[in-house]
């Protein structure tokens, strides 16, 4: 096993040759920082469920339309760290690549596009964008 968490997901990840997992780096995949095993280190599997459950509930408590979260997953911030266009013109990245988030995406009825959910103990991030995050746009940036 490669991971602190038990879930293994250092096993799926195509950097884990770069990186050398999760027990090896002591939680801290490429120097960035792992939600999950930070859960473990301070509190065991229960921390890291409890923390997982909040989250859920914090985003079905967002009322967003369409959005019913049922399950989070760990991401690889260098997978999901879109690049936002802001009203300004400026582009502006939210999340650090080096970092793994509790995150999923939801598919909306009847359209080509989802939402993209990310959180940590710091923030929530609602994001709407088409195939292969196409066209990314904030819905919501919440520090928790």
């Amino acid at each position: 096993m490669l991971s602190i968490c038990g879930t293994d997901c250092c096993s799926q990840c195509e950097k884990k040759e770069a990186c050398g997992g999760c027990v090896k780096n002591d939680g801290h995949p490429f120097g960035g920082i792992c939600i999950a095993a930070e859960c473990i280190k301070k509190g065991g599997t229960g921390e890291l469920t409890k923390l997982k459950n909040t989250l859920i509930n914090e985003f079905n408590a967002l009322k967003i339309k369409n959005l019913q979260v049922n399950d989070l997953n760990l991401l690889n911030g260098f997978y999901i760290n879109l690049e936002y266009r802001l009203p300004n013109g400026q582009s502006v990245k939210l999340l650090e690549d080096n970092n793994i988030y509790f995150g999923n995406q939801i598919e909306l009825p009847d359209s080509d596009r989802c939402y993209g959910l990310t959180a940590d103990t710091q923030f929530l991030l609602v994001c709407e964008y088409g195939c292969s995050g196409k066209d990314p746009e904030i819905i919501l940036y919440k520090k928790r």
